[in-house]
């Protein structure tokens, strides 16, 4: 997968707490992504192997295969970011006065909001598959799928937050997918949320 997917848990968040600039937010949004995929993906391999669950078992098969592909997915968006922000910095570091500095910097800026949007709509997506797996999947699991609707629901608000971040001001159609991202992700974790509600109660 690359050279942070192949690093130890321990090295990865020494990478990350170093002082540079990669890897950073978005990197991390993807991971925790990409965690809540595991996570689902393990919702619906407890479900499979239940015959008490037989009914949902060709759905479950589906959400095992669509989180496993989000979850590799994920972890490139997290290797991409890395290196996504780097011609921000360089833009930034022209002389403040230079003839290019502005237009260069909005380039590598939109340029630079495209991976945190795909992460931002990957991790929604893993947020409604997880919300479906603590709704119908295995009870003794439901508290796993609801921490990888939670975990996928911070990813694709952070991941979305960074888009604004880079096209502000603008009034780029990139800005309403990241919103629809947001709305995605909290309704996926409330609905997650509201099955173990029901289960506690």
């Amino acid at each position: 997968m690359g050279a942070f997917a192949d690093q130890s848990l321990q090295d990865l968040l020494e990478a990350v707490a170093a002082q540079r600039p990669a890897p950073g937010g978005g990197c991390t949004a993807a991971w925790a992504g990409a965690f809540g995929a595991g996570l689902v993906e393990m919702a619906a391999s407890f479900t499979l192997v239940r015959p008490k669950y037989a009914g949902v078992h060709h759905r479950m098969a589906d959400v095992r295969r669509e989180a496993k592909v989000l979850r590799r997915r994920l972890l490139e968006l997290g290797e991409a970011d890395a290196e996504v922000y780097e011609p921000v910095i360089v833009a930034m570091r022209m002389p403040e006065h230079h003839p290019e500095r502005a237009a260069r910097l909005e380039a590598a800026r939109s340029a630079a909001a495209e991976v945190p949007l795909e992460t931002a709509e990957a991790a929604a997506r893993v947020a409604e598959l997880a919300a479906e797996t603590a709704r119908v999947g295995n009870l003794h699991l439901k508290g796993d799928s609801v921490s990888a609707a939670m975990l996928a629901e911070g990813a694709s608000r952070a991941a979305a937050r960074l888009v604004e971040i880079n096209l502000a001001g603008s009034d780029d159609p990139r800005l309403e997918r990241a919103a629809a991202a947001i709305r995605r992700g909290a309704a996926a974790r409330q609905d997650a949320l509201a099955v173990t509600e029901e289960v506690t109660r």
